[in-house]
């Protein structure tokens, strides 16, 4: 079940008289409609520039309406008409859940402040449906339980967007409950939204959880993209879809307000066509908040994040190049293997690490993510609005028995049934697999590899191209490919950024650091991409 909701009714899809939305895609999405979107506004030079200041970046479109070359409610207008023809109906790629009614007026009332430009002016942006928003749109995790869930406040992380001079064009589909739901789920479905498609082949995964989000960026959809991460769920989306994906360090970036999982892994991350504008945005959403612990420190490591873009960021870095991460597909690997020519090439020393013992890593990590759910969760629900009468985990599991036939056409419940059974966070069981957690990803695993070999990154394949979706059987993500969990459980950044094709399907190239090294990362990456053909990175125009 799929809805596009608006202030008119909560239950209501958007008109399609009025706004097009509910009508299949009447064209194709490639070059000549982006350039019809917005090639009229931006200038020349912009759109002859290195991929990083192209026509389609939020950098780009943020220039172009400081300098008032663009008006932001005439954006957000192209924006929503594109997402009409595109995204919606049978065909449509079923990344946006819901618009924002207030959005054109939002972004018109910006306009008429003309000395107040902040860094994100005018930028319009797609927010995962799983952090809340201000907006008269409910917070639904893309669950039928959560439609009463209109709050009608910022999640803290919204409002330094908003007071940067973002504005939300509307909330993402994603994997239903992040995709905590099931391990026989499907990514980038919900009850909600229905399935998110790939827009490079709609029969594959948009990967989860963050499917809406990077779909969103990928086709056009929006300038940039918020997603959130517990383990994989904004770098594997991007990589997919041929983006750039950052998950911060834990607790550089507020939860509060945020849908949970885990509280050792959860963070939100900008979703972005390129990494200069997820350095921009993370910029604005790093900083500390009183009311989430986990970011005491976040003030302090708070950085420039665009200083150090500079085209020779990998010379004299040391890379350590992470093959037992590469996987199995001869195409991959060629890929792979070029993008360390480019390193080289670019003044990096790589270091091969061959092998990694993770086996006990996985069961650990599921103690953790089942006791945090169920706790955090269950603190979650209490505090929504009265219109939500899943109050804690066991309502919403007796909720879903009841609504069988549209929360679980295609798979059950089973994590949740596990969560409600999970150790208590004050149990042994659940401290002893978080303390082996953080220990074997974090400081015996990324932090030990990085100072064996004198390392300032790690690198590898963040997944492999995208699957085939299978609502019968559930996600078969391929062989193993990827370190990305390394990184989630020891609550350290990783940056996803478009590596080349497989077979014309985007793969990702990840670095890996230890926490508080988003700078050094983003350099890297940023590095990386500009010495990169353009059209490898400008995938969808």
């Amino acid at each position: 079940m799929r809805r596009l909701i608006t202030n008119q009714s909560l239950f209501a899809s958007f008109s399609s008289e009025k706004e097009g939305i509910g009508q299949p895609a009447r064209r194709g999405w490639r070059g000549a409609a982006w350039a019809a979107l917005l090639g009229a506004c931006v200038p020349a030079a912009s759109q002859a520039a290195s991929p990083q200041a192209g026509p389609d970046s939020a950098t780009a479109l943020v220039a172009a309406m400081q300098a008032g070359r663009l008006a932001p409610d005439s954006l957000m207008r192209r924006y929503r008409a594109r997402i009409a023809r595109v995204d919606a109906g049978p065909d449509g790629l079923h990344a946006i859940l819901a618009l924002n009614p207030d959005a054109v007026a939002q972004a018109a009332a910006l306009a008429r402040m003309r000395r107040v430009r902040g860094p994100l002016y005018g930028l319009p942006i797609v927010v995962k449906d799983n952090i809340e928003t201000r907006d008269p749109l409910p917070t639904t995790a893309g669950s039928l339980a959560l439609l009463g869930n209109v709050t009608h406040r910022d999640a803290p992380v919204i409002a330094r967007l908003r007071a940067a001079g973002a504005v939300v064009l509307g909330k993402g589909n994603l994997s239903e409950w992040a995709n905590f739901r099931s391990a026989h789920a499907s990514s980038g479905w919900s009850a909600v939204g229905g399935l998110t498609r790939n827009p490079y082949d709609r029969a594959r995964t948009a990967c989860g959880s963050s499917a809406g989000s990077a779909v969103a960026v990928a086709a056009g959809l929006a300038a940039a993209a918020i997603g959130t991460e517990t383990n994989g769920s904004v770098t594997c989306p991007a990589a997919v879809n041929g983006i750039v994906g950052l998950k911060p360090t834990v607790g550089l970036v507020s939860r509060t307000f945020v849908v949970p999982i885990s509280a050792s892994q959860d963070t939100p991350g900008p979703m972005t066509r390129t990494v200069r504008d997820a350095a921009l945005l993370l910029g604005v959403m790093a900083g500390s908040d009183p009311a989430d612990p986990a970011t005491a420190q976040a003030d302090r490591h708070r950085a420039d994040y665009l200083a150090g873009l500079t085209p020779d960021a990998l010379r004299g870095r040391r890379i350590g190049v992470l093959r037992f991460a590469q996987g199995k597909n001869p195409d991959l690997r060629t890929v792979f293997d070029a993008a360390l020519a480019r390193l080289r090439a670019q003044g990096a020393t790589l270091v091969e690490i061959d092998a990694f013992d993770s086996k006990r890593l996985g069961d650990a990590e599921l103690t953790v993510l089942l006791s945090e759910f169920r706790a955090g969760l269950n603190a979650y629900l209490a505090q929504t609005p009265p219109a939500v009468k899943a109050r804690d985990l066991a309502a919403l599991i007796a909720f879903d028995a009841q609504q069988t036939d549209r929360e679980m056409p295609s798979f059950g419940q089973d994590l949740f049934e596990s969560a409600d059974k999970a150790p208590a966070l004050s149990d042994p069981a659940y401290l002893t697999a978080r303390a082996t957690a953080r220990r074997l990803a974090g400081a015996g695993g990324i932090d030990a590899m990085l100072a064996h070999d004198r390392l300032d990154a790690l690198v590898a394949p963040t997944t492999g191209p995208a699957w085939l979706t299978d609502l019968v059987l559930g996600d078969r993500p391929g062989d193993g490919t990827g370190a990305g969990t390394l990184a989630a459980v020891a609550g350290y950044p990783h940056l996803s950024v478009p590596m080349g094709r497989v077979r014309g399907l985007p793969v990702g190239l990840s670095f890996i650091g230890t926490a508080w090294s988003e700078p050094a990362l983003l350099a890297m990456g940023y590095a990386y991409e500009q010495a990169g053909p353009a059209a490898e990175f400008r995938a969808l125009p």
